[in-house]
Parts: structure tokens; C-alpha cells; sequence
């Protein structure tokens, strides 16, 4: 019973990723899709961006408020 469960899963799974594939192929420009935070424009206009982008600009802010100050 759980071997049969176990090869309909995986055949399902590799159905799945076939037509994915065949899709982004066959697609004029077919490319897979940039989910990612950072590749977002209406993110980036509203001021959001990805954690390591965020860090990045803190850091920056906080060296900057420090030279400053120091100054």
C-alpha cells in the first residue's frame, strides 16, 4: 500500500515538473519567474526590500550617524 502511495507521488511529481518545464520552453522568453523580494519593483517604489538589503542600508546609516557624530 505504501510503495503504490510512494510511485504515485513521484509519477505525479515528475508530471508536474515536466509541464513546468515544456512551459518555460516552449514560452516565447520563457524564463522562470524572479519571486524574489529584491526583483519586486512595486516592493522596491514602496521602500521594501530584501533582509540583506535592509541590513546593508542600516549599517551604512549607522556609520554614517557615527562619522558625525565624531566629527
Amino acid at each position: 500500500m505504501i510503495l503504490k502511495l510512494l510511485l504515485i507521488t513521484i509519477v505525479l511529481m515528475a508530471a508536474i515538473t515536466a509541464l513546468f518545464a515544456i512551459r518555460i520552453l516552449v514560452q516565447k522568453g520563457g524564463k522562470f519567474p524572479n519571486t524574489h523580494i529584491g526583483g519586486n519593483r512595486d516592493m522596491a517604489k514602496r521602500g521594501i526590500y530584501c533582509a540583506n538589503t535592509q541590513h546593508k542600508m542600516a549599517s551604512k546609516d549607522k556609520r554614517s550617524i557615527l562619522k558625525n557624530t565624531l566629527n
